[in-house]
C-alpha cells in the first residue's frame, strides 16, 4: 500500500514539474507572438552554454522570457530589447554578437588561427625541402669506390 501511495504521489510530482516548465502568454497580436519567439531564440541562456532561451528550462532562462513579455507589452522594439539583455548580461548573451572591437576576437578570431596554422605548416614543409636539397643523394667518389667494393664482393 506505501509503495502505491509513494509511487502516486512521485508521479504527481514529476507531472507537476512538467507542467510548470511550459509557459504560456497571451500576446495581442501574432506579430508580438513571433516576436517573442524571434527574441528567445536569437538571445543565449546565460547559464546554459550553448541554448537559447527559448529552449532552455534554467529558471534564469524563464526568468528572461518573462522580461521580454513585460517589454513586448511595454511596447519596446526588439533592439531595445536586446540592448537591455546585452546592458546586463554582456555579448555572450547574443548567438550574433556585433561586430565591435570587443568581439573582433569572436569574428576573426578562429579564422586567424586558421591562417597561422596554415603559415607554420607552410614554414615547416619549406624548410624540410631546403634540408633535402641541401643534402643530396648524389654518393662522394669515396663513398661510391666502396659500395662498389662491396658489391664485388657479395657477387662473384
Amino acid at each position: 500500500m506505501k509503495r502505491w501511495l509513494i509511487a502516486a504521489l512521485l508521479g504527481l510530482g514529476i507531472v507537476g514539474a512538467a507542467q510548470a516548465a511550459i509557459d504560456t502568454y497571451q500576446f495581442a497580436n501574432d506579430g508580438e507572438r513571433e516576436r517573442f519567439h524571434e527574441l528567445t531564440k536569437e538571445l543565449r541562456c546565460p547559464k546554459c552554454q550553448n541554448q537559447d532561451i527559448a529552449d532552455s528550462n534554467a529558471p534564469i532562462a524563464a526568468d528572461l522570457r518573462k522580461e521580454i513579455f513585460r517589454m513586448l507589452g511595454e511596447g519596446k522594439d526588439n533592439q531595445q530589447i536586446i540592448d537591455f539583455m546585452v546592458d546586463r548580461y554582456g555579448d555572450f548573451v547574443r548567438y550574433n554578437p556585433a561586430l565591435t572591437g570587443k568581439t573582433a576576437l569572436l569574428w576573426f578570431g578562429p579564422a586567424g588561427l586558421l591562417l597561422g596554422g596554415m603559415v607554420i605548416i607552410a614554414v615547416i614543409v619549406r624548410r624540410r625541402r631546403a634540408q633535402r636539397s641541401d643534402s643530396p643523394n648524389t654518393l662522394s667518389a669515396e663513398e661510391r669506390q666502396r659500395l662498389d667494393q662491396l658489391l664485388d664482393k657479395n657477387h662473384p
